[in-house]
């Protein structure tokens, strides 16, 4: 008999879940097994089925899709995510796949990869079909000799223990008037500690200073 795919849909557009569960449940090895309309719900439609696939919007209201996973993957660990999104942006990436996700793909993706990308997740693969997913996850695990050069060079932690906060913010992908009201400072205090971070790990922007944070283990 024919293993079938268990999935959980999380998008707060009904539209959207509903146009995937037709072609998922269109599939003779794939079923829905549960829908959410935002990450808390798609948390609990996790631990109430435990489906082998988990498909998640990143940007949905209340707990998102990058805090989903990441609550997801610790309480199933066996459980396959990927995000599914309307933008191809770095950021985004590097937080998905430090989150645990398994797979990035845009919502323009067409049928077919999309279904054969469920079907190599569910088989163990990791599914990055974009161009920016893919230099994003190039950079993060295999960095060019003169950069791993460059980063031995670099004291073990050169922050300062709010840096290390804002750093550990930024890597769950907080915004700087997020930062700002969760460290009880002013937008323009986060904007100097993002430019000494960035200057003292010898980057060019937050997201690779993110991507450097993640390599020197400075955030968890």
């Amino acid at each position: 008999m024919m293993k079938s795919i268990r999935i959980v849909l999380a998008d707060d557009q009904p539209f959207v879940r509903k146009g995937l569960r037709y072609i998922i449940d269109s599939q003779p090895d794939m079923q829905v097994v549960g829908e959410a309309a935002d990450g808390d719900e798609a948390v609990a439609a996790a631990l109430r089925t435990t489906p082998d696939v988990v498909i998640l919007d990143i940007q949905m209201p209340g707990s998102d899709g990058i805090s989903a996973t990441k609550e997801i993957v610790q309480s199933l660990p066996g459980v396959k995510v990927v995000l599914l999104t309307t933008f191809d942006v770095q950021e985004y990436v590097f937080n998905g796949i430090r989150a645990g996700a398994v797979g990035y793909l845009l919502k323009d993706t067409e049928t077919e990869a999309l279904l054969e990308g469920i079907r190599a997740m569910d088989r163990g693969a990791m599914i990055y079909n974009t161009t920016t997913a893919k230099q994003a996850f190039t950079q993060i695990l295999n960095p060019n000799l003169e950069e791993t050069a460059a980063y031995d060079k670099l004291p073990a932690n050169p922050l300062t223990d709010r840096e290390l906060e804002v750093l550990q913010l930024l890597a769950y992908g907080r915004r700087n008037h997020e930062l700002a009201g969760i460290l009880h400072v002013s937008e323009g205090t986060i904007k100097t500690h993002i430019h000494n971070i960035i200057q003292k790990l010898g980057v060019e922007d937050r997201t690779q200073a993110v991507v450097m944070g993640i390599r020197r283990k400075l955030v968890k």
